[in-house]
This record gives structure tokens, C-alpha cells and sequence, in this order.
């Protein structure tokens, strides 16, 4: 690993000064130029977008909504506006700084506080490492369901899908393309069965002001599912790699954050419909597997393979994020791009040998991964906030909005109570 922090000559670590009016040179995937045109760079705000959501839109994600959806019933609505609303917060700052900076999270943790840049480096990858095996694990099941696949086939060829997007000439276009089609997938088939469940949607409206009951731990789990451990990372990430730097694309940074996080909560939201149609009617789920069953209650074998739809392209979608994301914390702006993606495809190759041999991610390395992902939130966002409060400089002249920094600054209290309860959890497994 090369060392990420900056040098005092400049803040990407070369020995040159980096010029605030100049877009960074940096090499990336399909970019060719320092201006993307205009086109190209929608297709690069689209699939920074549509990482960021379909890396949160994994096997974890669907089973936490099914299983606060039947625990909760429509109260569950009042958790998912909330979860929203901070990783909104989160992802407004952290997109915005590091694309406004043009530096790595890593190397803003290195730059504020020394040596932090390693530790989160560390546990972005060994939480991504585990959690990988899962999601492969998810492709094998999704394929299942699907086809009557044999998972352990199922996950070995979904992961010769991911090799492949990283071995094309143009893997940065691929993996935009990829990632945007499949997420608009999921929501298309996550809406038809919503509809066809037909739930209470009034009643879930209402308690999104008027709750029946408020579930901390709902929220808490559904923030940390969603900006936690590498996925915050990975839509600015993937727009370092695209160029997309520097205070002049300040405005479409801040959107894009948006609506990534708007992308994720619709998913949920249908989800959530979905499944609540199939509670609200007194139907006995399958506890081994809630979401297949109450897909297959609302619209029977049909249901049932559209749910394997969902859950491969939520699986391999996830793989192809947590190996981009974790792979970017082990590289800098200036690696070649065919590098990385070639540690990329040895990331994809290592989790998928793990899963073979291992056949699922054990549940313990699970709520270990779980666990690190809850100390990657805090830490790395104490140096977002750090890099806005204490180092300017880093922003290359950009004024940072009051608001944003007060909306951040709540936000970072919330995530480290978030960290505490994650090591409470870590230490009670440990014991």
C-alpha cells in the first residue's frame, strides 16, 4: 500500500503544488479528459449514483426491512424517513469533501489526524473482505430462486460476471452501465410486487408524523446499513476516478449525494410496501426466509423468481461495489487504472475461493464485519468534519455552507453513538 497522505508540496501527495483552478490529470477508467463533456458527465454522476445505492441494496439490506417490516408492521415507516434524513446529512458532507478536495477518505484521514488514514484503510477492507463472501453467498441463493441453481454454482459464475466488468477495455463505462441498469431493476420489480401486495400505504403515511412506535435500534441498524463502512465511500470514490473534482463541481457532487441516498430509500420504501401488503393480511411468513416466502405469497412462483431477480442483482451488485471501494483504499488518485482494476478482479477472486471453500461467510466474521463497519462510520466522519472545521486548505478555496457544516456536525455526534453501540456489541461477542 502506498502511503496516502499529502505531501506539503501537495495535497494528492505528488511534489507539485496542486492548482485550486486546474482539474486534477489523475488517470480514470473510460475519462479520457480533465473536462468530461457533458453527456459523459451525466453517464459519470449517474453511476456514482447508482453505486453508492446498489452497494447499500445488498442480502443484509433486504433481510433488515423484511425483518423490522414484519417486527414493526407500517411504525417501520417512521424509522425509514428518519434513516434518510441523516444519511442524507452524511452523505452531503462526505461526497462533498472529498470531491471538492480530490483526495481519497483515506488520505483526508491521514492529512487531519495521523495515521487515521491506515486504520480506516484496514477496516474498510477486512470488513469489505468478509461482507463479500456474504454477497456472493447472496448471488448463489438469488440464482436459486431463480432457476434451482446450486448456490455454490450460482455464486461462482455471478462472480465471473464481476471479473468480467473489470477485464473490459472501458471497465469505468461498464461499471457505470452495470450498476445503473441493475438498480433500476430491482426497483421496477420491487414495485410490482408492492402493487400487487396492496398495502396500507394511508396508515404508513400517517405514521411517518405520528408513529405507533419508535424503534431506536431500527434506525440505528438502517444508517448503518446504509452509510456504513465502505458504502459511504463509494459513489465519491468512484467519482475521484472519473475526474469529477475540484470546487467547480461542488453543486453536482452535492446533488449526487442526494440523490443516491433518495435512490436507496425508494428501494426500501418498496420494499417495505411489499412486504407489509403480505403481513397486513395475517400471512405466516417462512422465519428461514421471510422475504423469499412473502414474495411467493404475493404472486406465488412468479413472486418467488422475481425475488431471486431482486436478491442477484442486490448480490452481485454489492460485490461490485465492495471490491471497487475496498480496492480505491488501497490506491491513490495516480494508480493506473488497469491496476486497479486488476486488484479489483484479485479481490473478487479471493472472496469468491473464500465462499467455495467456507460455503457462506460464517456468522461470527459477519457480526465482526458488522461491528468494524460501525467504527469505519465515526472515524471516518470525524475526519470529514476535521478536514471542514480545522483544515480549509484542503477544500482548494471552497467556502463550505454554514448549514452543511451544523447538519454534518449533528450528524457526527449520532455516528459516533453509533460506533459505541457497535463496539458494545464487539466486546459482548468477544466475551
Amino acid at each position: 500500500m502506498r502511503e496516502a497522505g499529502p505531501s506539503p508540496d501537495g495535497p494528492d501527495g505528488s511534489d507539485r503544488p496542486r492548482d485550486p483552478e486546474r482539474p486534477d490529470r489523475g488517470d480514470v477508467g473510460a475519462a479520457e479528459s480533465a473536462a468530461p463533456a457533458p453527456l459523459k458527465t451525466r453517464e459519470i454522476l449517474l453511476g456514482a449514483i447508482f453505486l453508492m445505492a446498489t452497494s447499500a441494496i445488498g442480502p443484509g439490506f433486504i433481510t433488515q426491512t423484511t425483518t423490522f417490516t414484519v417486527q414493526l408492521g407500517v411504525a417501520f415507516a417512521f424509522a425509514i424517513v428518519v434513516s434518510i434524513l441523516v444519511d442524507i446529512a452524511v452523505q452531503m458532507n462526505v461526497w462533498r469533501v472529498i470531491g471538492v478536495s480530490g483526495m481519497r477518505a483515506q488520505e483526508i484521514a491521514n492529512a487531519t489526524i495521523p495515521g487515521a488514514g491506515w486504520v480506516l484503510a484496514a477496516l474498510v477492507v477486512l470488513g469489505g473482505l468478509v461482507f463479500n463472501i456474504g454477497n456472493i453467498a447472496g448471488t448463489g441463493l438469488g440464482l436459486d430462486a431463480l432457476a434451482g441453481l446450486d448456490p455454490r454454482i450460482g455464486g461462482l459464475i455471478s462472480a465471473v460476471i464481476a471479473v468480467a466488468i473489470f477485464l473490459v477495455k472501458r471497465a469505468g463505462a461498464a461499471l457505470d452501465r452495470i450498476v445503473v441498469v441493475l438498480g433500476f431493476l430491482m426497483i421496477v420489480l420491487t414495485a410490482f410486487v408492492a402493487f400487487t401486495t396492496n398495502p396500507p400505504v394511508g396508515r404508513a403515511l400517517t405514521n411517518v408524523v405520528l408513529p405507533e412506535r419508535i424503534d431506536a435500534l431500527a434506525i440505528t441498524t438502517l444508517i448503518g446499513g446504509t452509510v456504513g463502512g465502505y458504502i459511504t465511500y463509494a459513489g465519491a470514490h468512484r467519482m475521484l476516478d472519473a475526474k469529477m473534482t475540484g470546487p467547480d463541481h461542488a453543486r453536482d457532487v452535492a446533488r449526487s449525494s442526494v440523490v443516491a441516498v433518495v435512490v436507496t430509500g425508494i428501494m426500501r420504501i418498496l420494499l417495505f410496501l411489499a412486504i407489509l401488503g403480505v403481513v397486513a393480511t395475517g400471512a405466516k411468513l417462512d422465519p428461514t426466509n421471510q422475504a423469499a416466502s412473502a414474495f411467493q405469497a404475493a404472486a406465488g412462483q412468479v413472486g418467488l423468481r422475481v425475488f431471486g431477480i431482486i436478491l442477484w442483482a442486490a448480490a452481485i451488485t454489492s460485490v461490485i461495489g465492495a471490491s471497487y471501494t475496498s480496492v480505491s483504499f488501497l490506491t491513490s488518485t495516480r494508480t493506473p487504472a488497469r491496476t486497479r482494476n486488476l486488484l479489483t478482479v484479485g479481490f473478487i477472486v479471493v472472496c469468491t475461493v473464500l465462499y467455495l471453500v467456507l460455503g457462506k461467510a460464517p456468522t461470527t466474521l459477519l457480526v465482526f464485519a458488522g461491528a468494524f463497519n460501525g467504527v469505519v462510520l465515526p472515524l471516518g466522519f470525524t475526519a470529514i468534519i476535521a478536514a471542514i472545521l480545522f483544515r480549509p486548505a484542503l477544500l482548494r478555496g471552497y467556502v463550505y455552507p454554514t448549514w452543511l457544516k451544523v447538519a454534518g456536525v449533528a450528524a457526527w455526534l449520532l455516528t459516533l453513538y453509533l460506533g459505541w453501540l457497535s463496539l458494545s456489541g464487539l466486546s459482548k461477542l468477544w466475551s
